[in-house]
């Protein structure tokens, strides 16, 4: 640690940062702009000027740029010194000066970090009065919206989207007064991170497009800290409601899960929880009619379904206590997983490495760390997108290490990336087709699934030769290529996932297993993906003999009279002659679910399910790590948490200590719920802000006199603005706020240091012992080789669609592509195929239009099922494609065309 010297008072820092972070990481007040924690230092917007002195005798000192000067030991400078504040003041004045004077208007207002900088800065009146310049503001689809006009020009936008997230399609332009950062055209942001645009702009320029329509203040939105459920990542948000509805979702910092930023779906798929779609009230079918159930109809069901003969079907989608209390009720050995048979095959081998002592789950700031990257078979950027974005920033450890080489400081953003030009830590994408990584990529193989296992086993011997051996000639000068960069790493990465298969997930164990054989390394980073947000809850809970398989035969044998279906539309996890069979089987069949599907449509009785904003729960990311989403606003109608309808207990802490004294694996659940005493004064924390409005109005239709505002009898939480804001636990405050902060740059005065955990906060528990030590696994037998018109079948899917709930959201859905099956021109052409014609898939006869692809191994065909059109367990790894006479619709593939691919014609 170094020793400085600010206005007077010693502080010791990190002298491998610069004086900018520092400051702030000490709580003190030093306004900036272009300067962003995660990005570094570039000194574009001159905000952030101190006083630096010589020694002690210097009296006058010079003005220097905090973010582009180290903290070195024995430094002096001042905040306050005339001489700063005035230049830090002129400095605003002049970045204010076309800036329109809309903050009444503009949405960013009340959580603006340029209207914080500019009171902080001291600048409070507006000399200049000529004219202004303007700007013609772009299309950029259907999440963000554009007002140019209120940029400052601190390039914030084109350093994140373009230097951190990879994108192509958005630069500055033009030059002097008159630089202009948007697209070379209008059109929609490709990027499947444009959403952070909203938060990393300090002005308005870029600001959410669906909040725009149902807009309201950020003081006047009610929030709790929350968990995303589009995937398995579990990044941790902060949703916003107003009268009701659910207005938005913007980031909640986690240092170890997803730090400052969120994928788009996670942002704008939320949509559904206010769709009218949704199942809000208990009804029973009579007579192809659904009937509203009273409540002692609803125990007599409940008391129905609780006789032997019944079995249960979990979800990866619902809470670890909805699929505890589901097991609960039912028994042990009567519940049953809830995914297909293939998935729940992966799973089970994933859980079985889970608890390998050879192997770590890596979080995403460790992904970031990666030194050496091997993805096989997965398509991380549409599977989990925010891992995507951390295996980019792990790609630039090259960089960082030619720096320190060279004693450029890490954080001199521009200076690293001059000095780094190309070179980059190697990433090598093992998959069936191009994806979007592609362009950092060091090494691409594409191949068809059971090539890629067996390259995977071959990567695996060529490190050990303790590893089973394959063969793979065509690649085997890539293997050794890749085999080398993974043993010369000193934190090598492999990344694989469920989504097509289990083969693929044991040949990337036993590269990873290999590579700790062979050196002295520590534990392997090997991080398994899945598809959705608890699906390894719901693996814990199963026993791996309950696939969904088995509970289906059961009904179809009548070996099971009734089923309850929790949260999961069957006819996507497995064919549609095996569910339909099984549920015309069965006497009753109950479902309990948020939205309308296929299988509550099959349903004797529909119970309503609140959504995650309307209840607190519990999830489990894809390393195993435990965390707990609060409720953020109450359900207007009938629908409840699933385990209220199903158990009788009266408390969600309740459920969490059963499971975590019954369920195997859970038993640091609890680790989640507050610790020690969360209150002040025995008050509770405050869902809404102190500057709450509108209460009276709100129910003025009703009675002009504000009545008691709700109570919630369950949590540490109020839905109220009385009580006191967490003062201690950062876990439980959703919108952060400080004296003279009011944008979510505050989140600084929360933090241990920037860039570092919350003060007292908690990352969530991990729940996975690493108690064994398996072996390897052998290599799969050779497969069948398709025959006649047949092609290798490998699944395809899409960030925007494949989740079944954001699917449903309509900022999503305007993002969204039919479902569709991509060969090679090859192929396309010995089947008379052209570009977006539409082609019937055998063995289901369903509908697909054909995107032509030149980057697909001839002989394999890539499958995007769509929302739900066709389900993956109809399939058997070939398919066969004919021509349709039928058309596209209008959707087709031309969002496919503008997001998918970018190295790749189509």
């Amino acid at each position: 640690m170094a020793k400085i010297v600010i206005d007077g008072v010693e502080y010791e820092v990190n002298p491998d940062n610069n004086l900018l972070q520092e400051c702030l990481s000490q709580g003190l007040d030093l306004p900036y702009f272009c300067w962003h924690p995660s990005m570094g230092s570039v000194g574009a917007c001159r905000q952030c000027a101190v006083t630096q002195y010589r020694d002690e005798d210097d009296k006058e000192g010079m003005l220097v740029m905090a973010c582009m000067t180290p903290a070195t030991d024995g430094a002096i400078i001042s905040l306050e010194d005339k001489q700063a504040k005035s230049f830090r003041s002129d400095v605003i004045e002049s970045l204010m000066i076309s800036h329109p004077h809309d903050c009444p208007v503009c949405e960013e207002g009340g959580e603006c970090h340029l209207q914080d900088m500019t009171q902080m800065s001291g600048h409070n009146y507006r000399r200049y009065d000529k004219k202004k310049r303007t700007h013609r503001n772009q299309y950029l689809g259907p999440f963000i919206n554009h007002e140019m006009n209120r940029c400052i020009t601190c390039y914030r936008c084109v350093r994140y989207y373009d230097d951190y997230a990879g994108g192509t399609d958005l630069s500055a332009q033009a030059s002097h007064h008159h630089v202009y950062f948007g697209r070379h055209e209008e059109g929609v942001l490709e990027s499947e991170f444009s959403g952070n645009l909203v938060e990393v702009c300090p002005t308005g320029v870029f600001t959410d497009k669906a909040f725009s329509g149902q807009y309201s203040r950020k003081w006047d939105l009610q929030t709790a800290p929350s968990v995303c459920v589009g995937c398995s990542v579990g990044c941790n948000t902060a949703p916003g409601e107003r009268y009701g509805t659910l207005r938005r979702i913007v980031n909640r910092y986690n240092s170890e899960v997803n730090g400052y930023f969120l994928c788009d779906r996670g942002r704008f798929g939320f949509d559904y929880v206010n769709s009218r779609k949704r199942l809000l009230e208990p009804v029973k079918r009579v007579d192809n009619t659904g009937e509203l159930l009273a409540d002692d109809e609803i125990k007599a069901v409940i008391k129905e379904f609780s006789r032997e003969g019944t079995i249960g079907i979990g979800s990866p989608r619902a809470s670890n206590e909805s699929n505890f209390a589901l097991k609960t009720m039912v028994g042990d050995e009567n519940f049953f997983a809830g995914y297909s048979d293939s998935e729940h095959e992966s799973m089970a081998a994933i859980l079985t490495l889970a608890s390998d002592k050879t192997f770590h789950s890596p979080s995403v700031r460790e992904i970031e760390e990666a030194d050496a990257v091997l993805i096989l078979g997965e398509d991380v950027t549409n599977v989990a997108p925010r891992i995507a974005l951390a295996l980019r920033q792990s790609v630039r450890n090259k960089a960082m290490d030619l720096a320190s080489e060279s004693r450029i400081p890490q954080w001199q953003d521009a200076a690293v990336r001059e000095l780094a030009q190309h070179e980059r830590s190697p990433l090598s994408i093992l998959s069936p087709a191009v994806s979007r990584l592609d362009d950092i990529a060091a090494d691409r193989v594409i191949e068809s699934l059971p090539a890629l296992v067996a390259m995977g086993h071959q990567i695996a011997n060529k490190i050990s030769g303790s590893a089973p051996a394959a063969t793979s000639a065509e690649h085997d000068a890539a293997a050794e290529k890749i085999a080398a960069q993974l043993k010369g790493a000193k934190r090598p990465l492999i990344v694989a996932g469920s989504s097509n298969g289990s083969d693929l997930v044991k040949a990337a164990a036993n590269i990873a297993r290999a590579l700790h054989e062979d050196g002295e390394k520590a534990a392997i980073d090997l991080c398994l993906l899945v598809p959705e947000v608890n699906s390894i809850g719901m693996g814990l809970m199963a026993a791996e003999e309950n696939s969904l398989g088995v509970a289906l035969d059961k009904l179809s044998s009548s070996a099971a009279k009734r089923v309850i279906v929790l949260e999961n539309d069957l006819y996507r996890r497995a064919s549609k002659s095996q569910v339909d069979s099984a549920l015309d089987k069965a006497e009753k069949v109950l479902v309990l679910d948020q939205v309308t599907t296929t299988t509550t449509a099959k349903a004797d009785v529909v119970l309503p399910v609140t959504a995650f904003s309307e209840h607190e729960a519990t999830y489990i990311n894809y390393e195993g790590r435990a965390q707990l989403s609060f409720q953020v606003h109450q359900c207007q109608k009938m629908a409840q948490p699933a385990w209220r309808w199903i158990s009788d207990a009266a408390h969600i802490d309740d459920v969490i200590e059963r499971c975590c004294s019954e369920a195997p694996g859970f038993a640091k659940l609890r680790d989640v719920l507050p610790g020690g005493n969360p209150f002040i004064a025995g008050m509770k924390v405050p869902r809404q802000s102190h500057r709450y409005s509108g209460r009276t109005a709100m129910i003025a239709n009703v009675n002009v006199h504000e009545p008691k505002q709700m109570e919630d009898k369950e949590s540490i939480m109020s839905f109220s603005m009385e009580g006191i804001s967490a003062q201690k636990d950062p876990s439980i405050m959703a919108s952060p706020w400080a004296p003279k902060w009011t944008s979510n740059q505050s989140i600084s005065k929360f933090q241990d240091e920037v860039n570092g955990e919350l003060k007292q906060g908690h990352v969530g528990s991990l729940l996975f012992e690493k108690t064994d030590s398996g072996a390897y696994f052998d290599v799969p037998a050779a497969t069948v080789q398709p025959s006649g018109k047949q092609l290798h079948l490998a699944l395809s899917y899409q960030i925007f669609g494949s989740d079944e709930l954001s699917a449903r959201a309509e900022p999503i859905r305007e993002r969204m592509t039919d479902a569709y099956v991509g060969i090679c021109p090859e192929d396309a052409e010995r089947r008379g195929l052209a570009q977006g014609d539409v082609a019937t898939i055998t063995p289901t006869g369903a509908p697909v239009v054909v995107c032509i692809r030149t980057g697909v191994k001839p002989g394999t065909a890539l499958l995007y099922c769509g929302d739900a059109n066709i389900s993956p367990a109809e399939f058997t790894g070939f398919l066969e494609i004919e021509k349709s006479a039928a058309r596209a619709t209008s959707r087709g593939i031309a969002n496919l065309i503008v997001s998918d691919f970018q190295e790749e014609e189509i």
